[in-house]
């Protein structure tokens, strides 16, 4: 088990599409949006973990069709994110002095999808989780599904540090200036990571 959390944490501490996500939303959106996202996220974890109770994610893996449907659904989803961030900043530009915050409940929606569209947090459940399964001592299901558990609390707790620190920086940012050049700088950094991810996930 302790070795499977230390296992989880180097994994969860490798920058992907969920830690750039939250530390980008947690600067733009403060804690409250952060930490919902955060919820969003580990509950899209807690699916593919019991996705792989049920022997589901092999299936995912395997599938050449669902894997692409996935990996390009998550690319299409970041790049309809980079966008939204640029239109808020064109409309702030324009004149409207609104700054829109994103809603805890839109946060935690977009945390959970952004997860889901993700196949890489399948194919962990393929690739890792079964080394840590004993063939023999218990219910395989039982096992895989405490082994999820500890992925999801390790994941949460890194996904937590990174909003905490992000959120600390927006005091930095208060002015609308700053905020404009922020959203602007955020947007281009979602359309790259959606470039990233199209490349890093391709078989």
């Amino acid at each position: 088990m302790l070795a499977f959390a230390l296992t989880s944490l180097v994994i969860e501490m490798t920058p992907g599409p969920n830690m750039a996500y939250l530390a980008a939303l947690s600067l733009s959106q403060g804690i409250r949006a952060g930490l919902a996202a955060v919820g969003g996220v580990a509950l899209g974890l807690a699916v593919y973990g019991l996705v792989a109770a049920l022997g589901l994610s092999a299936a995912i893996d395997s599938s050449p069709l669902l894997y692409e449907v996935l990996r390009w659904g998550g690319v299409v989803y970041l790049l309809w994110l980079a966008w939204e961030a640029w239109a808020r900043e064109t409309e702030t530009s324009a004149g409207n002095n609104g700054d829109p915050d994103i809603r805890p409940a839109q946060a935690f929606r977009r945390g959970l999808i952004t997860n889901l569209l993700n196949p890489k947090a399948a194919v962990f459940y393929v690739a890792v989780l079964p080394d840590f399964v004993q063939i023999g001592k218990g219910s395989v299901a039982m096992q895989t599904l405490t082994l999820s558990a500890v992925y999801v609390g390790v994941a949460t707790v890194v996904h937590l540090a990174i909003v905490l620190l992000a959120s600390r920086l927006q005091s930095a940012i208060r002015t609308a200036d700053k905020r404009r050049t922020v959203r602007r700088v955020l947007a281009v950094a979602l359309a790259a990571i959606a470039i990233w991810f199209a490349f890093s996930t391709a078989r």
